[in-house]
């Protein structure tokens, strides 16, 4: 069930009646190297918040689509302050509480803004996921499986223009460590991939992305319903 297609009566009635949970996906507006939309990870996530609702009957509610994405610059990325997001949530789930909400997911699409959402698992009332600790293949930035995501999901990626990008199979463990960090830091990105791309998007297909899909909401739907 969407937000969008509520009433004022009718979900107060719900609320009162069912005590719904509510899911929040949060996205970013950041690179995602030359062939995927800036807004991959909104896009993704507001996906599979909606299959995830479906499935449970949870309420979706907008997905916050600003995240904190400084490591990127500087390629483009529109970015909050972690502070700042982390204010915005906080007074969502003020309001969502005050409205007798009692359980709120948030389901996060960027890794950037992990740090914030670590901050709400204080909450007894909020759970925080990141879609992506919910499948078993290895993720990536605008490679394999973010690109073969898109094109399940998308009709806008341009394929033609996917690169490889950097592949750390054959790196130490210690030098993987090195770049993890690097890459976290504000304008790190780039510094470990020049173009944007971490992974190889090139063999991206849409049937590996239905794949993913269904992987990643089928693990989710087990661990909101435990």
């Amino acid at each position: 069930m969407n937000i969008n297609d509520l009433y004022d009566p009718e979900f107060r009635k719900l609320i009162k009646s069912k005590k719904p949970t509510v899911i929040i996906p949060v996205g970013s507006i950041e690179q995602h190297g030359a062939h995927l939309p800036i807004s991959t990870d909104s896009d993704i996530v507001t996906e599979i918040a909606s299959r995830l609702a479906k499935k449970c009957g949870f309420i979706v509610f907008p997905t916050i689509s600003y995240g904190v994405s400084w490591e990127h610059e500087p390629l483009f990325n529109t970015s909050l302050k972690a502070n700042n997001l982390r204010k915005i949530l906080d007074d969502v789930i003020l309001s969502l509480r005050k409205n007798h909400i009692k359980k709120i997911f948030i389901l996060n699409g960027h890794h950037g803004n992990l740090q914030v959402l670590n901050h709400m698992k204080k909450l007894t009332y909020v759970s925080s996921l990141s879609y992506w600790h919910f499948m078993d293949h290895e993720f990536d930035h605008a490679g394999f499986v973010e690109t073969s995501l898109m094109l399940a999901i998308s009709n806008k990626v341009k394929m033609k223009k996917a690169k490889k990008g950097l592949i750390t199979k054959e790196l130490s463990e210690k030098e993987k460590k090195r770049i993890s960090k690097l890459s976290t830091k504000a304008g790190g990105f780039p510094k470990v991939t020049k173009n944007g791309v971490w992974g190889d998007p090139t063999g991206a297909t849409k049937k590996d992305g239905q794949r993913f899909l269904s992987e990643i909401v089928r693990n989710l739907v087990k661990e909101c319903q435990s």
